[in-house]
This record gives C-alpha cells, sequence and structure tokens, in this order.
C-alpha cells in the first residue's frame, strides 16, 4: 500500500480502509492507498498552517532554489515515475515520460523567477511613499484531475509555493500514486533546503469527504482546482461560504479551424495529435474541426488514413501510440456521444468501436474515431467529448468558422491554420477562448498566462499571472515624520 503523505512521513487513514487503483489497460490492481477521513485532511490543514509561519518568512530565492533542487530529484526517478504512472492512468510511457518532464520544467519555471520578484512603489501627494506588497495567501488546497495528474499537480505547486503558501493536495481517486512520490520528493527537497515538514501534504480518499473538506474548512484560503465544469461550480459555490480565493481550469470544446491555404500535411498532424494524445482525454485537445470546403476532401482522406495506422495498444509497450481510455465509464461514456451524432445523420469514417481479442478485452480500448455529418445540436459537438472520437465539419469560409466555433458553452483553447496573417489575426480576435494557436499544435507554455473564458474557467494558471493569484496585494504609504506633521489635518 502506498500512504499518504502529511507532515514529512507517510500516514495510515484513521479508517483502515483502502482504495484500489487499477490499470486501464489490463484491469490489475497496481497497489491500494488510504481511504482518507475528515479527520485525515483537518490534520493535513493544520499541518500546513503551522509550516506556513516559517515558509512564508523564507526569502522567495530560497524558495526558489528548492524547487529547482526538487526538479533534479524527480529527474533523477524520471523512468521509475513514468512507469508509475502509465500503470495507473493508461497513457504511453513516451507520453507519461513527457509530462514527468513538464512537470519538471514548471518547478524550474517558478523557481528561476524567485529573484525576479518585485513589489511596486510609487510617489503619492505631498512627498509621501506607495508601496504594494504581494503577500502569500496562506494554505492552498490543490484539486487534481486524473488525465495529466503531475503535470496538471505541478501547475498549482509552482506558483503556491514560489509565493510562500503551504500546500494540501487532494489527488484523483484513480491516480494518485505518483502524485505522492513526487510530493516526497518535493518534500524531501524543501527539508534539505531548511524548510519546515508539512508545507506540502497529500491525502487520499473520496471528493464527497476530503475535497468537499478542503472546500469548506476556514483554514484553507484558496483552491486551484482542475476538473469538469459542473464540479468546479459546485467548488465554486462551496468555496463562496468563506469568501476563498478560487482558480479554475474546467472543461474545454476546442476547435481547430484549417483554411485553404493552410500547410494541410502539417496541419493534418496537428489534428491528429491533438484529438489522439492521451486517448483524447485532455482539456486542451482538438475536440471540433472545421475544414473549409475548397481543401475538406483531402484533408479528410489524409486524416482517416494517419488515424488508421496509430497503434493502439498497452502504454507500456514502447511501441504503443494511443492507450486505453481511463475508465470503462468514460469510453461508455464517449460510445454514447457518438451513437448520438450517427443517429442524428452523421457518418463513421473510421473507427467507433472497440478492438477486440487478446489484452485489447482486458482494457477499455476504443479505436480512433472520426466523424463527419454532424447535425449542430448533436452531443459530439455541444458537449466536452473526452476521448478519442472527432467530429469534423465542413465550412465555406473562416468567417462561417469563427461563427460555429463560438457556438459553445465553453471558451478554452482553439487553433487556426493559415498562410495569411490578416486571416490569422481576424481569428485570434474574435475567437471567444482563452488560449489561441496559430500553425502550431496546442501546447500549453509556463511563460504564457493560461485560462479559460465563458464556462471553461476563471483565474489563470501559468506565466506571472499565476503568481498574482496565488498572493493578496498589500498597499502601504509612508511618510517621514516631517512629512507628517506637515499634513496635519488633512
Amino acid at each position: 500500500m502506498t500512504r499518504f503523505f502529511v507532515a514529512g512521513e507517510p500516514q495510515d487513514s484513521e479508517s483502515k480502509q483502502v482504495t484500489e487503483v487499477r490499470n486501464p489497460a489490463t484491469g490489475e490492481v497496481v497497489d491500494t492507498v488510504p481511504k482518507g477521513t475528515v479527520n485525515d485532511i483537518r490534520r493535513a490543514i493544520d499541518v500546513a498552517a503551522v509550516a506556513l509561519k516559517k515558509w512564508s518568512q523564507l526569502a522567495p530565492s530560497k524558495r526558489g532554489a528548492i524547487l529547482l533542487s526538487a526538479g533534479r530529484l524527480i529527474l533523477e526517478q524520471e523512468k521509475e515515475l513514468a512507469t508509475l504512472l502509465t500503470k495507473e492512468q493508461g497513457k504511453p510511457i513516451r507520453e507519461s515520460i513527457l509530462e514527468i518532464r513538464r512537470f519538471v520544467h514548471t518547478l524550474d519555471h517558478y523557481g528561476g523567477m524567485a529573484k525576479s520578484l518585485r513589489t511596486a512603489a510609487v510617489v503619492l501627494d505631498n512627498g509621501r511613499h506607495g508601496l504594494v506588497l504581494r503577500k502569500p495567501i496562506g494554505v492552498c488546497g490543490a484539486i487534481v484531475p486524473w488525465n495529466f495528474p503531475v503535470s496538471l499537480m505541478g501547475n498549482k505547486l509552482g506558483p503556491a509555493l514560489l509565493a510562500g503558501n503551504t500546500v494540501v493536495v487532494k489527488p484523483a481517486g484513480t491516480t494518485p500514486l505518483t502524485d505522492i512520490r513526487c510530493i516526497e520528493l518535493i518534500d524531501k527537497a524543501i527539508q534539505a533546503g531548511g524548510g519546515p515538514k508539512g508545507v506540502i501534504n497529500v491525502v487520499t480518499g473520496p471528493g464527497s469527504v476530503v475535497g468537499e473538506e478542503l472546500l469548506v474548512n476556514p483554514v484553507v484560503r484558496k483552491i486551484g482546482f482542475t476538473g469538469a465544469t459542473d464540479t468546479g461550480r459546485r467548488v465554486m459555490q462551496s468555496a463562496a461560504k468563506d469568501f476563498k480565493h478560487v482558480t479554475l481550469e474546467l472543461g474545454g470544446s476546442d476547435p481547430m479551424i484549417v483554411c485553404e491555404d493552410a500547410d494541410l500535411d502539417r496541419a493534418v498532424s496537428a489534428a491528429s495529435v491533438g484529438r489522439f494524445f492521451n486517448c483524447g482525454q485532455a482539456c486542451l485537445a482538438v475536440k471540433r474541426l472545421y475544414l473549409v470546403d475548397k481543401i475538406a476532401d483531402g484533408f479528410i482522406e489524409k486524416l482517416v488514413e494517419k488515424a488508421k495506422r496509430l497503434r493502439i495498444g498497452n502504454g507500456l509497450k514502447p511501441d504503443t501510440i494511443m492507450g486505453p481510455l481511463h475508465t470503462a465509464d468514460q469510453r461508455k461514456e464517449v460510445e454514447e456521444q457518438v451513437d448520438d451524432a450517427v443517429k442524428r445523420g452523421a457518418k463513421v469514417l473510421c473507427g467507433g468501436e472497440r478492438p477486440k481479442g487478446g489484452d485489447y478485452d482486458k482494457g477499455f480500448y476504443l479505436m480512433p474515431t472520426l466523424v463527419t455529418g454532424v447535425d449542430p445540436e448533436s452531443r459530439i459537438l455541444k458537449e466536452e467529448v473526452f476521448g478519442p472520437a472527432l467530429p469534423i465539419v465542413r465550412v465555406k469560409n473562416l468567417e462561417e468558422a469563427i461563427e460555429q466555433a463560438n457556438n459553445s458553452i465553453f471558451g478554452l483553447g482553439s487553433s487556426v491554420w493559415t498562410r495569411d496573417v490578416n486571416k490569422a489575426m481576424i481569428a485570434a480576435e474574435r475567437i471567444e477562448s482563452g488560449y489561441t494557436w496559430i500553425n502550431s499544435a496546442q501546447i500549453i507554455y509556463d511563460e504564457l498566462p493560461f485560462g479559460g473564458v465563458k464556462q471553461s474557467g476563471l483565474g489563470k494558471e501559468h506565466g506571472e499571472e499565476a503568481i498574482e493569484h496565488y498572493t493578496e496585494s498589500k498597499s502601504v504609504v509612508i511618510a517621514t515624520e516631517t512629512q507628517s506633521e506637515a499634513s496635519a489635518g488633512e
């Protein structure tokens, strides 16, 4: 059993109950973790509150150095961590390695920012001086999803720890193992760097128990959440009771628009990777493909060929390109969304069924699926599709593509493929999303702020903006004794 981690030590739950973690590719039990209780999570929160006093007083440069050191420790165990991640999540080993490196890159990014953090200063009336200080918020709760459990945890830990906060992590119930191991390594770096025990803690258990306590406990002053939009709405409602700060990175239905002058080979490759990476289980996956009529036939032919060539299998096999979906329920949901489209008149160009025989019968596999002729009211266009199924829509021109792209409750990411700079800028300005890629694969950069609009989220992760979301500003006015006397009575 992998125990959760509180106050610098592995811990058992008072409940003595455990949760099984299963491999999506085989159905086999990988390990078990404790099923935490309210008292377990309260203890972690209280420990974090005590650690806050010392951690927040460390110089930012020391906190930054600790983050850099933590990254080195994690890289030393990259292979072991990536293997564990593939076993519990299902993604191909090459994608797990990328995720571990992505996590380290985020720690490095915020560690490197430590010496560039500045306060603002201004000269006021009557010779007084004003300062704007940024102070850590306090104890932060990080609620992490299962699709990218390590890298999305890093989006919260990097800015939170650099800013001087302490953190309690609630990992997804199906993917807690790699998170716990990474947190142990970060804690090792913290203690080696002179920080206290309890800066970073993790408790496993049901969201209705462990997650809910993070939301309602008044000691927790900030929640960083990544997950489904409906769950994010409940997080916001619960956090509002104590006016907690919240950052919500929620669902998306990202459109990809391909114009008639695009580099089609590059765009086809981007559409395939953008939809089928991590078996399509990504908030930023390409989920709606809009093709201008002039190039649609050729584009579709190339994309179908590419989708059919994707090697599906156990993520631990080095030649696997796409692994299984994470759970049986997740696969069923995608199948129902495809079936709904077909009932409304859509045509399945490839995929749409489960591969059969041998190892395929043990896991939650689904063939890469492309669908065309989709009714605008189909679930596959209206909802977020968290799996390897992509609807293709023909449009007359860029204007129509933008109009249809914006016809969504979501606004997370988007991409446009064109050689015309005017079209590119029109799309960037008019598409309703928090991020737009132009002739580029949908990759997030730590240097740029990331967050959605509409029902795709609230607040920003990544970039300098993330630091602002993990601090509170405080205004200070300074006057000399002479200045104070001269202004008496004002």
